[in-house]
């Protein structure tokens, strides 16, 4: 079944001590085309995350980024030192019994003297999360995108095959309409050589041979053949477990070019028609093909 490239998954964590959200976008691409973002406790592990992403996600223009952020009141807690504390009231009020001044505020002046609040330090905040607690969110994160993935290409199988049955139905319309063409073709080559036969200069050898080479340059038979091969083949790589958008592309351009020469050999305007048609469905696979894994 098809897989689309374009793509999104998360998966989070949290704790009292902090929490980690880890994000994977992908889009089409022709290869893989990574972006990591991570905090720098995770710096030595790109490596590890780049080929977890490269083995699940195969091909696409993936972006990964961990969030790290410590928990507010984890950040906010603080130690106050009541020696210092003590140590700067006592100076400040011996100075404002000296000046005569207010002693309203001698506290908060005391508590915001240096070294009187001191945060608490505790363990690193890149201490607080370590390879073992993300890599399983990394995991869920890549679970998650290539799920969304395979509900995209289950959309996007459903579009093409849509297309792929029109032009199925057009080349029975070319089919219903070829012995008409050929009927048509005969019967001005028999009235060519009733007007042609009266001349000296008719060679009749000559002319049913230029007869058969023409009417052969007119046959598309073989080319309605390999085209109904062609969508059999499509079909079936659609259905294959594997990522088939690379090999579907080029299918898809066998079976232009035996639309092209239908085309081009058939020299009636009704299956003109028809091919332009076919031609119209077959852009829109090639447009969501490059949306394929």
């Amino acid at each position: 079944m098809l897989q689309s490239m374009t793509g999104y998954g998360s998966a989070r964590l949290d704790t009292d001590q902090y929490s980690l959200h880890v994000e994977i976008r992908s889009l089409n691409s022709k290869g893989m085309d990574l972006t990591v973002r991570l905090p720098r406790f995770l710096s030595e592990h790109e490596y590890e995350i780049r080929t977890m992403l490269t083995k699940a996600l195969v091909r696409g223009k993936v972006s990964i980024c961990v969030d790290y952020n410590k928990n507010k009141a984890q950040r906010a807690k603080s130690n106050i030192n009541k020696e210092l504390l003590k140590a700067y009231y006592e100076e400040l009020n011996t100075a404002a019994d000296m000046v005569s001044g207010s002693k309203t505020d001698l506290f908060r002046l005391a508590l915001h003297m240096p070294d009187v609040l001191q945060q608490d330090q505790g363990e690193d905040e890149e201490g607080e999360a370590d390879w073992e607690t993300v890599q399983p969110l990394v995991q869920q994160a890549i679970e998650s995108i290539n799920v969304f993935r395979a509900d995209e290409g289950k959309a996007l199988t459903t579009e093409i095959m849509s297309y792929l049955d029109r032009i199925r139905i057009l080349l029975a319309e070319v089919e219903k309409q070829d012995p008409v063409r050929m009927e048509h073709i005969r019967n001005r080559i028999k009235n060519h050589i009733i007007e042609v036969s009266t001349s000296d200069h008719y060679d009749q050898n000559r002319y049913e041979q230029e007869m058969i080479y023409y009417m052969e340059k007119l046959d598309i038979a073989e080319e309605k053949v390999r085209l109904i091969n062609h969508l059999h083949y499509f079909t079936e790589t659609v259905y294959l477990p594997e990522p088939t958008g690379k090999k579907l592309g080029f299918i898809s351009q066998e079976i232009g070019r035996e639309i092209n020469t239908i085309g081009s050999k058939a020299n009636d305007s009704a299956i003109q028609h028809h091919v332009v048609e076919m031609k119209e469905e077959l852009e829109k696979i090639k447009e969501q093909i490059n949306n394929i894994l």
